[in-house]
């Protein structure tokens, strides 16, 4: 029999199980962590036990919200409890609540003006069942009311030294302990109101947790980017200069729309390595303005597939989501949240509409504009915005030039950059990547693409969907009911969609795609970054010693980056200073200085490869 999974368990009680224990239990903690979740057995009355021996037995006692949020929820047999070994395991065994499970919110697909009011807004992985809704209509969602308090400021400077302290320790030596320390300053941000800084506290937690576990889903360099984002945000505020938006939002608030129509562009799977899935789908106002429509609730890749057909829960409307991606809608009463999602609550009405084709307003619009420009407005939207959402759907016409490795390479109509298309989501059971493959085998064929670039990499597209170009002779024959568009998260591409013969010229190797990215030396600042979160500061220091650093900085000086090199340099040294008195005690044992050299390089090998993915695009 398969063991039970253990419930999530709320920041602040594992945070204060871990502070409880004494040195000698502390060094103890990762050990004791390792199989608890490979021992737990349900009892009749739906608490979870994890026996120790003979003589000690955790019990959790879950929630309402099915999470651990009070110390009073986890006990143990023992004598030492609940200043005890077992416990604090057990609880370092189980997952991260956010302050959405804590307090029982609803899952996005449930989310009403009247059920989000008052309530945290979900954020992170856990909660992470949210949607992709990556076009917001309205300005990004920020609290412009009031400026910070010193008690936000208090919580920020702990926040920063906490952060400071796990990436000097690293992958290797960020334990439960060190994690417990994030922990605990995440949740004085949350109660100081910073919901944004817990928020990227509890993704670095959740990093280092997946690479300590070398769990397949986890990038090192997806960790660096959380612990700059976190160390620059806690910087932000700490300095009492932030804006009176930086703090962040608690809370996503429906704003009544009065009445508007909203046409279909596309729909596309949403699948959460937390469990969750379902569908969102993408729709279009006549300004222009984007709104999403989501569902996704617990159930993974079954509930993915099955979503796309399910009744759109709004209003009373009689589409299903593969109608609404193809249709339109009528909506009186609307309520819209900041970021483009449409709520469902009591008063709003919709009835269906005919829908758009791509090449009609306003969906023509997406098409119009270059895409090297579309490009620089997301980058730069990111840039501002610490938790901006991803980039916002790119629509182009371009011409099939063949597959390169595991990309779909296609020029942009009219002599534009070549671009590489990625599936928009990996999973072998959806048709992403069956699509792209079957769009490869035609060569020469034109093509209208609607997707998101990747701002993470040079001139890639991961396209949702796409349709045939208007006026070519060479593209796609896709069925009328279809209305010019291929969902490429649900729709099968087949043989009779795509015009006999082949015009045009063979696959390329990959070479004949040119990267700025992987051409640039910028890897190695990228790499001893990356070095320094998996073996924290001294792995750091040992790559700025002897040849290592002539490898490390001689590349970058000779390409121009003087700027890269000098911020490199200045973290090795950084690293490698350990200051001694006379008995060879450290005089100066803080990590504050390496924090902020880290900081820096990362900040600027940010900046430079957005710059080098605007340029790609062009």
């Amino acid at each position: 029999m398969s063991p039970e999974p253990l419930p999530p368990v709320a920041p602040d009680v594992l945070a204060e199980a871990v502070e409880q224990l004494s040195a000698r239990l502390r060094k103890k903690l990762d050990a004791a962590i390792e199989g608890c979740a490979e021992h737990v057995v349900r009892a009749a009355d739906g608490s979870l036990d994890v026996r120790f021996g003979e003589d000690a037995l955790v019990t959790l006692h879950p929630g309402s919200s099915g999470a651990v949020t009070e110390a009073g929820q986890a006990v143990c047999t023992c004598l030492l409890a609940p200043r005890c070994l077992h416990r604090a395991a057990v609880l370092g065994a189980a997952p991260i609540a956010d302050a959405a499970t804590e307090t029982g919110t609803a899952t996005e697909t449930e989310a009403t003006p009247e059920t989000t009011a008052g309530l945290p807004e979900p954020t992170g992985p856990v909660d992470g069942p949210a949607p992709v809704t990556t076009e917001a209509a309205p300005a990004p969602s920020v609290d412009t009311a009031t400026p910070l308090t010193p008690a936000q400021v208090r919580a920020a400077t702990a926040l920063w030294e906490a952060a400071a302290e796990a990436l000097s320790a690293g992958v290797t030596a960020g334990g439960a302990v060190v994690q417990a320390e994030l922990l605990r300053a995440a949740h004085t941000a949350r109660l100081a109101g910073l919901p944004r800084a817990e928020a990227a506290a509890l993704r670095v937690v959740r990093g280092l947790r997946a690479a300590r576990e070398r769990g397949r889903a986890q990038r090192l360099g997806d960790l660096a980017g959380a612990f700059r984002d976190l160390l620059a945000g806690a910087a932000l505020l700490a300095s009492g200069t932030a804006g009176p938006g930086a703090a962040g939002v608690t809370r996503r608030a429906y704003a009544q729309g009065g009445s508007l129509r909203a046409y279909g562009l596309c729909r596309e799977p949403v699948l959460s390595a937390t469990g969750y899935g379902g569908v969102s789908t993408h729709l279009v106002g006549p300004d222009g303005s984007r709104y999403t429509v989501s569902d996704v609730r617990p159930g993974g890749l079954a509930r993915a597939r099955g979503a796309g057909s399910a009744s759109v829960a709004l209003g009373g409307a009689v589409l299903d989501h593969a109608g609404l991606a193809r249709g339109g809608l009528r909506i009186v009463g609307a309520t819209v949240s900041p970021d483009g999602r449409l709520g469902a609550g009591r008063g709003v009405n919709a009835t269906p509409l005919r829908g758009v084709d791509w090449s009609e307003e306003p969906a023509s619009a997406l098409f119009a504009r270059p895409v090297g420009e579309a490009v620089a407005a997301a980058l730069d939207d990111g840039a501002r915005e610490a938790d901006a959402p991803e980039a916002a759907l790119l629509g182009c016409d371009v011409e099939v030039v063949g597959a390169a490795g595991e990309y779909l390479v296609v020029r942009v109509a009219g002599d534009g950059p070549l671009l590489r298309l990625r599936p928009a989501h990996p999973h072998p059971e959806l048709p992403h990547a069956a699509n792209l493959r079957r769009i490869a085998e035609h060569p020469g064929l034109a093509l209208r693409v609607l997707g998101r670039p990747d701002l993470d990499r040079a001139a890639t597209l991961r396209p949702l969907a796409v349709g045939p170009v208007p006026g070519e002779p060479y593209t796609l024959r896709l069925p009328e009911e279809w209305l010019g568009r291929a969902d490429l998260g649900y729709d099968r591409l087949q043989g009779s969609h795509f015009p006999r013969g082949a015009t045009g010229p063979g696959p390329v190797a990959p070479a004949a795609v040119p990267d700025p990215l992987a051409d640039a030396p910028l890897w190695r600042v990228r790499r001893l970054l990356e070095t320094g979160v998996a073996g924290g500061r001294r792995a750091v220091a040992e790559a700025g010693r002897g040849t290592d650093a002539a490898a490390l900085l001689a590349p970058l000086r000779r390409a121009g980056l003087g700027g890269a090199a000098q911020l490199a340099a200045a973290l090795t040294a950084e690293a490698d200073r350990r200051p001694r008195d006379a008995f060879g005690r450290l005089t100066d044992s803080s990590a504050d200085g390496y924090a902020r050299a880290w900081l820096a390089s990362a900040v600027h090998l940010a900046a430079a490869e957005r710059s080098l993915v605007a340029a790609s695009w062009s």
